[in-house]
């Protein structure tokens, strides 16, 4: 990596840490998804341990797990299927903040004439605009776990005297399926950014990528479909693949005119 695509991505950080626009729904998505949410479900499931509809996503698991603690059983569902799902929401929408203001960003600071005027390649410009979206990304997601589960290890403690331990699906999400879908959404916004008008009509772009994140989660809650580190091992191949495919379509059509027009 040269020092000008580095220059690049630190100019990116700069940017996204010093405007209050950006930097505050960085800070508040993640705390809503991985504080918010996962404790109150954990609070759901906990207080209602014979609902109908919970009782039919612990007759999908192996009596072993199940065990004579339901609501351990219920915590260590939520925790280990459920909520990996909801954590792909994360980098989505991280990537969102950071990509869409990429190129557009620029067009409303007045600097995209100088970034074209830089000793880089219009390709390598690109690439330095995806690799700073996408390393942003990954970092605020491995906080969030991280912050998640010392939320939730503290709450689990409290209520039920035991620690959750992540299970083979965080290992599939956090270093498989998360970077892949990552990668997707910020090729194809940072794409989008270059010909957008503002960051809010680039951020448009998230909300497709949203739907199926949403379908998986529905999924999970009605039991159709319990998340294994199999599945996650597909979806990250698909979607890995997929990323590669994106970005270089995206390169190679990546033109002056475009970005000026």
């Amino acid at each position: 990596m040269s020092r000008a695509m580095l220059a690049i991505i630190h100019k990116d950080f700069r940017g996204v840490t010093s405007n209050k626009r950006l930097l505050l729904p960085l800070l508040i998505v993640p705390l809503v998804m991985t504080v918010a949410i996962p404790s109150i479900l954990m609070a759901a499931l906990l207080a209602s341990p014979n609902d109908p509809d919970l009782q039919v996503l612990l007759s999908k698991l192996p009596a072993e797990l199940v065990g004579d603690d339901p609501s351990r059983a219920l915590a260590e569902l939520m925790f280990n299927s459920i909520l990996p799902v909801f954590f792909l929401m994360i980098p989505i929408m991280t990537a969102s903040i950071m990509a869409a203001s990429s190129f557009v960003g620029e067009k409303e600071r007045h600097t995209l004439e100088t970034l074209l005027y830089c000793p880089m390649t219009l390709r390598q410009i690109f690439r330095a605009k995806v690799l700073a979206a996408f390393l942003l990304s990954m970092a605020v997601s491995l906080a969030s776990f991280l912050v998640m589960c010392l939320v939730l290890e503290i709450e689990a403690l409290a209520l039920l005297g035991t620690l959750l331990l992540p299970g083979v699906n965080w290992l599939m999400m956090l270093f498989l399926l998360a970077p892949a879908v990552s990668m997707v959404a910020v090729t194809l916004i940072v794409r989008g950014s270059a010909k957008a008008k503002s960051v809010e009509e680039s951020q448009q772009r998230a909300v497709f990528l949203v739907i199926p994140v949403v379908l998986l989660i529905v999924g999970q809650f009605t039991g159709v479909m319990l998340l294994s580190p199999w599945i996650l091992l597909g979806l990250a191949a698909v979607c890995a693949l997929a990323a590669i495919l994106l970005l270089k379509g995206a390169v190679a059509g990546f033109t002056y005119e475009r970005m000026l027009g």
